[in-house]
């Protein structure tokens, strides 16, 4: 898991948090920044997400690019000890 999407998802509870509390005081200054801050942690949280997909995707990748490897040896192997 990538660490934006941690940090995201503490700044995204974080924000829920001091935004609730601006709410029940009526303080709208704190319900603004909790609102902010919970936006941003959405994004980070978001933007981690993507992340790991990509990472995810280039490992499948290399895991196929060995594997394709790894059959043309064989292969490779079969027509000499049939030759």
């Amino acid at each position: 898991m990538d660490k934006d999407r941690v940090e995201g998802k503490m700044d995204e509870v974080a924000g829920r948090v001091k935004r609730q509390a601006g709410e029940w005081t009526g303080d709208g200054e704190t319900q603004v920044k909790g609102a902010a801050q919970e936006i941003k942690g959405k994004v980070q949280n978001a933007f981690g997400k993507a992340k790991d997909a990509v990472r995810d995707a280039s490992d499948d990748a290399e895991r196929k690019r060995e594997e394709n490897r790894d059959l043309e040896l064989e292969e490779e192997r079969r027509k000499k000890d049939v030759a």
